[in-house]
């Protein structure tokens, strides 16, 4: 039985009322989504402490969430956030190597939303 620390998972809603994340999820295989779900409660569990191979820091506050398939390589950018929020910024499919910066970027603006509609600090 897990412990509640206090952690949550919450995920970046768009002004048009959307979910980038949620959206993302909808779309995968059932399998991935379940593995997705999983390893949101280790997220929660580890929060800070938690590292590769689950996550990798990015850059700056922006962390990633790491999946893959037997096919593909996927990724849920998110951040830490006051009163113990785990923001779930942006999701995709990854097809390189390096994560591309476009998707860096597209999590950044969004936090950016975040944080003007929400107040508060990572």
């Amino acid at each position: 039985m897990r412990v509640d620390n206090g952690w949550s998972i919450e995920y970046y809603v768009t002004e048009s009322g959307t979910s980038p994340v949620r959206e993302f999820l909808l779309g995968l295989d059932k399998k991935t989504y379940a593995r997705f779900l999983k390893s949101f409660d280790l997220l929660k569990e580890r929060n800070v402490q938690a590292r590769e191979p689950l996550v990798k820091h990015i850059e700056g506050k922006l962390w990633e969430l790491r999946e893959e398939s037997n096919t593909n390589i996927y990724r849920i950018l998110y951040v830490f956030f006051t009163g113990k929020r785990i923001v779930l910024l942006h999701g995709f499919t990854k097809k390189t190597q390096k994560t591309p910066r476009r998707e860096i970027e597209l999590a950044l603006q969004y936090l950016s939303r975040y944080e003007a509609a929400k107040g508060g600090k990572h």
